[in-house]
């Protein structure tokens, strides 16, 4: 049986047991100088100091992304889920800061403080939020078994060096000082008692009459910069080589229909109606096989024609290469001899492919890739064949006449209109809302007469009782951002989704206790604190991380 362990690592820990793909992708980058500052693609090997690891060897590569990989899977509770450059950046700041722990004789970790820290790691911690200690004793036994070869030596290690960093950290953030009246705003923002009143109004049902005039859309057009450019399209044409072409030639055996089976079963699911032979016989692989072995002969037949149709446009695309055939009467006869017909593209961009390709994004690739010196491609691969492409031109960038874009223009220029109609409609609506407010209405019947006055159709939704802390959890959260500006009694300006625009009232603003004593405040003073000194060491790590790689970056002579 799998262990927790062996279990928890596959669903948790796969940057752990990624490691060595990722020594593999990132010696590569460091030797090609993908990343910044790192390798200038010499392939002579040459040592590049990077504190106390060699870039250019892989042992110390796979110490070092290894290393910082387990400890942002320790850090975070399981898989870190950092990408290839946060993991990167991530191990290049650690080193840094274990740099800096050397240079200041920062001793190591004690036992203690690496059972202090195992504890606060969130992996361990139970539902209540203190430490689990069976789930610690699983990982450890899980770690005995684990075929991945991270051992307990490994996660204390790097936990140790971690402790050591911690207490760079500390360092270099200092006190951690916060003014007061940040600490103030902070609880107040998170903890202020609010019941609001939300009025909504649908902007997909406003539908002003907008007839605009060619004046207007002329001059909306030329107001638009490069809004409306035609990006660069390659002007070309393609042979196919369908796979049907060569299906009448392709036979399969019995033995390799079941093995194209067998390989692939749940590209045959049994037809919804389907019955077996024998209704008393049990479900067998024989019974299904039986049920769509029409199916399966004729998938690898058209599999063998597609692969014999992407063999014959190769050979083709290697005999135009050979015989430096692109174009002309060299090219007409070519095509005439083997009975092929070219075919002419309409011209496409990188964003919208060839339409009589289905806009395949692998061809469009292909086809930017050729020039005036590359007319050409190789054979490419369709989901009905092969073909090859031949370039005749590649237009560049051009802004459009009016006419030519129109109607794309009209589209804008209406939905730019009604836009802009609807938020002075919510500007007309915010007056009467207040108005009706001050005159003694409720929220309900003063949201009713703004609708009658600006042909708005408000709904009201009241949210109850809640703080920033802990928001409703079907919420908008994007009317959160008004409540910044209110006050009890107010009306906020409309915030204006995609598709609606809504007027947020503050029916209730309790205030939290922000004296100096109260638990709150205690808790933003050190959240913010520690913010702050986090904040201020990692720019200083990350500055010195840059001075280091800048330092060993190799001479270009």
């Amino acid at each position: 049986m799998i262990s927790w362990i062996q279990k928890y690592f596959q669903h948790h820990f796969r940057t752990i047991f990624a490691v060595l793909l990722a020594v593999v992708i990132i010696s590569f980058v460091f030797t090609i100088g993908a990343a910044p500052g790192i390798g200038q693609g010499d392939r002579r090997v040459r040592e590049r100091q990077f504190f106390s690891y060699n870039l250019n060897q892989a042992e110390d590569q796979q110490r070092l992304v290894g290393d910082a990989s387990i400890s942002a899977d320790l850090q975070l509770g399981g898989f870190s889920g950092l990408n290839a450059d946060q993991l990167q950046n991530y191990a290049f700041q650690r080193a840094a800061t274990l740099h800096l722990a050397s240079q200041w004789h920062i001793p190591a970790a004690t036992t203690a403080e690496i059972t202090d820290a195992i504890k606060g790691l969130r992996m361990f911690m139970s539902q209540t939020g203190g430490f689990d200690a069976s789930a610690y004793e699983k990982f450890r036994d899980g770690l005995k078994t684990n075929p991945r070869g991270v051992t307990e030596a490994d996660i204390a290690r790097v936990l140790g060096d971690d402790v050591r960093a911690e207490k760079v950290n500390k360092l270099l953030g200092g006190p951690g000082y916060v003014l007061p009246v940040d600490i103030k705003n902070q609880v107040i923002r998170a903890d202020t008692q609010w019941t609001l009143a939300v009025a909504s109004a649908d902007y997909s049902i406003y539908a002003p009459d907008i007839k605009p005039t060619d004046a207007e859309l002329t001059q909306f057009f030329e107001q638009a910069g490069g809004r409306y450019d035609i990006q660069p399209q390659v002007i070309g044409t393609f042979v196919d080589f369908p796979a049907l072409a060569h299906l009448p030639t392709v036979t399969v055996t019995d033995a390799e229909v079941r093995a194209y089976y067998d390989a692939n079963p749940a590209r045959f699911p049994k037809p919804a109606d389907a019955k077996p032979a024998d209704p008393k016989a049990p479900a067998t692989p024989d019974a299904d096989f039986a049920l769509v072995r029409g199916s399966v002969e004729a998938m690898l037949k058209f599999d063998r024609a597609k692969q014999l149709a992407v063999k014959t446009a190769s050979d083709a695309a290697l005999e135009l290469y050979n015989q430096k055939i692109s174009d002309g009467p060299a090219l007409e006869k070519f095509l005439a001899d083997r009975k092929l017909t070219m075919r002419p593209l309409s011209p496409f961009t990188r964003e919208s492919g060839p339409a009589e390709l289905g806009g395949s994004q692998e061809i469009t690739n292909e086809a930017f890739r050729l020039n005036d010196s590359r007319k050409v491609s190789d054979a490419l691969s369709t989901p009905t064949g092969a073909l090859i492409l031949f370039w005749k031109e590649t237009r560049p960038t051009r802004k459009p006449l009016f006419t030519e874009v129109r109607d794309r223009v009209s589209s804008d220029y209406i939905e730019n209109e009604k836009r802009r109609r609807f938020v002075d409609l919510g500007k007309a609506a915010k007056s009467q809302l207040e108005a009706r407010l001050k005159a003694g209405d409720s929220f309900e019947a003063a949201a009713a007469a703004a609708s009658s006055a600006t042909s708005l159709k408000l709904e009201v939704k009241t949210l109850p009782a809640f703080s920033l802390r802990e928001p409703p959890q079907d919420a908008d959260r994007s009317l959160f951002g008004a409540l910044e500006q209110l006050e009890k009694g107010q009306v906020s300006d409309m915030v204006l989704n995609p598709d609606k625009g809504h007027f947020v009232y503050a029916a209730e603003k309790k205030l939290p206790d922000v004296s100096e004593t109260s638990t709150r405040y205690i808790d933003a003073r050190g959240q913010l604190a520690n913010f702050g000194t986090r904040l201020g060491a990692s720019a200083y790590v990350a500055e010195l991380v840059e001075q280091e790689l800048k330092r060993s970056e190799p001479k270009v002579n």
